[in-house]
């Protein structure tokens, strides 16, 4: 863009509650510093769009795709339709009567982006080890997948709430929070656990232990029923994955939220969310060859 384009931009952004609240005094160069980050974004999210589009309806004309089995890429495209949806709304939560996206709507964006994934991710893997699972009866090793990728999604959630809230800024100590290992008042209300930052930030720095404990549990189970060996090194795998998790969090805490460390530890959350869909699945298949 020329640089009356820019100028024109930048006074635009500069009637917004952020700028006149939190970046008043921005210069040009930071708002274009900014702004090809949302750019970039968008972008990628357009040709993600199309990277799913174009192949799909090739596939169905060529018949590759049955147009039974069309249900789950028409999910997927919904959740590609309503993930832009909430990027929009996300992003107008912070321009009109508040300086910041409301944390609601940033966890929203989130989870639709972790949907889209997660059905993609299943689907591949149906098409990897086959769909023969589904008439399996669900065994102790995959009960125990679910209900960590149950904790997995809620532990992300409250990821998206600290992040929104910027929660991660409230205390920059760990393992204690204002000199203590478990601060007053944080839950006397039940909106704490929705709204604030100190409740939100607390839980999350806290519950990532309830899968770290679950997780040697399913090591276990799979040594003791002499699953093979790529199975059981999963496991481990998987169990070192969730322990520099933790520490990317703590280090996260202590650098008082260095970009970096956040951004890999987010991007470590989604790892761990794919492995948790992964061995779900495995599990299911293998005890279907076991009935």
């Amino acid at each position: 863009m020329a640089y009356h384009d820019w100028q024109a931009e930048f006074e635009k952004y500069q009637q917004t509650p952020e700028y006149q609240l939190i970046n008043k005094g921005m210069t040009l160069e930071e708002y274009k510093y900014i702004f090809w980050i949302e750019w970039t974004h968008r972008t990628i999210a357009r040709l993600a769009g199309l990277f799913y589009a174009i192949p799909v309806f090739y596939f169905l004309f060529k018949k590759i795709i049955p147009f039974k089995e069309f249900g789950v890429y028409f999910v997927m495209g919904m959740l590609f339709i309503s993930q832009a949806f909430a990027g929009w709304i996300m992003v107008a939560s912070g321009l009109v009567d508040r300086p910041s996206v409301s944390h609601f709507n940033l966890t929203l964006h989130l989870s639709l982006a972790l949907a889209l994934f997660g059905i993609a991710l299943w689907t591949a893997l149906g098409h990897k080890y086959g769909f023969e699972y589904q008439k399996a009866k669900w065994s102790l090793p995959s009960k125990i997948s679910l209900l960590g990728f149950v904790l997995i999604v809620i532990q992300i959630i409250y990821g998206g709430f600290t992040a929104g809230l910027k929660a991660g800024h409230v205390s920059d100590t760990w393992p204690l929070m204002f000199g203590k290992l478990i601060p007053p008042n944080l839950f006397n209300s039940w909106i704490n656990i929705l709204e604030s930052p100190q409740t939100i930030v607390f839980i999350h720095r806290w519950f990532g232990f309830t899968i770290l404990i679950l997780m040697p549990i399913l090591y276990y189970i799979v040594k003791k029923n002499n699953y093979s060996a790529d199975i059981q090194n999963g496991v481990k795998w998987l169990i070192g994955i969730i322990v520099l998790q933790m520490l990317l969090g703590i280090f996260t805490v202590l650098s008082y939220v260095n970009i970096v460390i956040a951004l890999l530890h987010q991007a470590n959350a989604v790892i761990l969310f794919g492995l948790a869909i992964y061995f779900i699945h495995r599990f299911r298949a293998l005890h279907k060859n076991n009935n």
